[in-house]
């Protein structure tokens, strides 16, 4: 049976790019600039959720204004800027890119310029019509106004459209703007709390696109 999902787009941190303890250690930089505590990755798997700015209040325990949150989100970057040439794809990121047999696009929620450069640095330019990130200086939003422009600059049917993505957040995205979605285990989420979800839940990328062929298939 062919599939009718002819579309898929990748989400980028924790999903194709292998970032989860740069991400952890970044988070640690920025919430010592406050006094905060040290979390670890699998703290960070369980508790992590978008807005951002709603993670740090869990975390600190207590209320965070914009303010404070734009502060936080800078010391954040700075710290991850710092070591983003060190990390590398998911293993077999690529092996799961050339598996799928549509069109590919990537939408991630860091900030578009440096995301081109990253996308660039990891040679996947060929492999995807479009890539969007995130316009502006602060990040930490939902994903979903994001998805469904990202959709209407491809000109897809969100019908037609998987998302893969690690995150509650990219489910919520995915079903806002009329698409599916399959989740990805390996990235910043606990396991847990992606199948409470009732969306498909890869371990593997590969797997992740065998199951979004499924999606197709059972649509």
């Amino acid at each position: 049976m062919v599939s009718r999902v002819k579309h898929l787009v990748w989400d980028w941190n924790g999903t194709l790019l292998d970032d989860l303890k740069l991400v952890v250690d970044a988070t640690n930089v920025c919430l010592a600039t406050v006094g905060g505590p040290v979390i670890t990755a699998d703290e960070h798997r369980r508790d992590f959720r978008r807005p951002i700015l709603d993670y740090y209040a869990h975390v600190l325990e207590r209320p965070v204004d914009e303010v404070e949150f734009k502060l936080l989100d800078d010391a954040f970057h700075d710290a991850y800027r710092e070591r983003m040439n060190e990390v590398q794809l998911v293993p077999d990121a690529l092996e799961a890119m050339a598996k799928w047999p549509g069109t590919q696009s990537l939408l991630s929620m860091f900030f578009h310029d440096e995301l081109l450069v990253e996308v660039e640095r990891h040679g996947l330019h060929a492999r995807l019509v479009r890539v969007d990130g995130l316009p502006g200086t602060v990040g930490g939003h939902r994903k979903a106004t994001y998805l469904e422009r990202h959709l209407r600059a491809l000109e897809v049917d969100p019908a037609d459209v998987v998302l893969i993505g690690d995150s509650v957040d990219d489910g919520d995205a995915a079903r806002s703007a009329g698409a599916t979605a399959v989740l990805y285990a390996g990235g910043f989420t606990d396991t847990a709390l992606l199948e409470a979800t009732g969306l498909p839940v890869a371990y593997s990328l590969v797997e992740a696109v065998d199951l979004a062929l499924q999606v197709g298939q059972d649509g």
